[in-house]
């Protein structure tokens, strides 16, 4: 191949990118920007309400992480499918999805109302745990919903189509906002309800999205040929285990991504309410730009996997590394943020002074994890548009629990470094995840057949 045709490839890859990643980026990030909002008001209540959605939404979280990682392997199946001209097949595997969604969200659904014990275990603050058990009592009923909407998003997302995930995450920011006031408030005549009517009025926004990106779905041509609702499926155990299979790991590898930063909310929570309030804006922020990675990464999964369905390993690596170099270009873009206006973020969230100054250090160690985080990121996307999931779960376990978790409890506790020893764990597990994820895929990409 000349060095002419190889650029041309390689612009075309990132322009291929770019055009996938754009409308998952703004959907990720309207997305979290719920999570931001429900941060910024919560903290206008007080710091017990605060620290109640903090710990509320980081129990919800870790059941959220493990159902979306599962689910997940409908983008990349789906991805592969469409790569090799199959849509009806692509449209079964989407029914078959659904039943998986089901039973998540029942199982999700029993949890989250069922974890007063573990606030307890955790010897969280009184008063901040009887908020947050409400809080999850009311976002409890948004379960069955988001498992939906996750299904629908990525079959979207693995036919090349990703603006609905734009749609329903602006959709959803836009009445997550007024619902928010008037449950957490007290406003048209409703009780003040705190961090509890944030639960609730997250739940609705979900119910909401759903329901609008199924009609997107039933009403767009563009999905005929997939015939996703044309008929009715019960479930095949076949097609139901491959899912699994496939989807296990990638949801065991996420929670434990987040299962990291849960897990040290979780901990963090034991130190007070400064504390727990403090590392709430800090994580929140770092999420939120996170999102933009995030995104990249879905779209890398897509690029790589129609790339693998239409027999093209070779363009899988490509796809996979120029997805990364974007993913860590954002990455020193978000750390000099960080590092710039540290004290000036941390002001959009909360007037406390004691809150805006430990808040504003935890930013600054933020801030070095960034490349490390964006890389981690593109490279799992990789790998699962490869389908290559069972040893990126075993280095996901390594890196974040074993590893990350470690290193955080015991600079935060025996150390007595407080939140930032934490946040030294967080930085810790995800160099380690970055480098093993990133090694994996230059060894296994550009083969035809690139499973152990």
């Amino acid at each position: 191949m000349t060095a002419p045709a190889n650029h041309a490839g390689l612009r075309h890859e990132i322009v291929r990118t770019v055009l996938l990643a754009g409308p998952l980026i703004i959907g990720q990030v309207t997305n979290f920007g719920m999570n931001f909002v429900d941060t910024v008001m919560a903290g206008r209540l007080g710091k017990v309400d605060l620290g109640a959605v903090a710990i509320g939404s980081s129990i919800w979280a870790a059941g959220f992480l493990f159902v979306l990682g599962m689910l997940m392997a409908v983008s990349a199946a789906v991805a592969q499918l469409d790569g090799a001209g199959r849509p009806r097949q692509a449209g079964e595997l989407t029914r078959q999805a659904l039943w998986i969604a089901a039973v998540l969200a029942i199982a999700l659904w029993w949890l989250v109302r069922n974890a007063d014990w573990l606030m307890a275990v955790l010897g969280t603050d009184e008063a901040v745990a009887a908020l947050s058990d409400g809080y999850l009592q009311a976002i409890s009923w948004g379960a069955p919903a988001m498992t939906g909407l996750l299904v629908l998003r990525f079959f979207s997302e693995g036919v090349g189509y990703t603006r609905p995930t734009m749609y329903v995450g602006l959709l959803g920011i836009a009445f997550n906002v007024p619902l928010n006031y008037v449950l957490m408030f007290g406003k048209l005549g409703l009780p003040q309800l705190g961090a509890v009517g944030c639960g609730w009025a997250t739940a609705i926004v979900l119910w909401l999205q759903f329901l609008a990106l199924l009609g997107w779905i039933l009403w767009r041509p563009r999905y005929l040929p997939y015939a996703v609702f044309q008929r009715f499926s019960w479930p095949n155990w076949r097609e139901i285990k491959a899912l699994v299979r496939l989807g296990f790991p990638i949801g065991v590898m996420v929670f434990m991504e987040g299962g990291l930063f849960v897990a040290s909310a979780l901990l963090i929570g034991t130190l007070g309410a400064l504390p727990v309030a403090a590392h709430q804006v800090a994580i929140n922020y770092s999420g939120m730009m996170f999102m933009v990675p995030l995104g990249i990464s879905g779209a890398i999964t897509v690029r790589v996997g129609n790339a693998m369905g239409r027999g093209d390993p070779l363009g899988a690596r490509r796809a996979g590394l120029v997805g990364t170099a974007l993913a860590t270009g954002v990455g020193l873009v978000s750390a000099f943020i960080m590092v710039t206006i540290p004290e000036q973020i941390v002001r959009l969230y909360t007037a406390d002074r004691e809150v805006i100054e430990l808040a504003a250090s935890l930013l600054l160690l933020a801030a070095i994890f960034q490349v490390a985080d964006c890389i981690q990121v593109a490279a799992a996307g990789a790998l699962r548009g490869l389908k290559d999931t069972r040893i990126p779960m075993i280095y996901s376990v390594l890196a974040y629990w074993l590893i990350g978790l470690s290193v955080g409890w015991y600079l935060t506790f025996p150390q007595q470094w407080g939140p930032a020893g934490m946040w030294v764990g967080i930085l810790t597990g995800l160099s380690v995840a970055a480098v093993l994820l990133g090694v994996r895929f230059l060894r296994i990409s550009g083969k035809p057949h690139p499973e152990p």
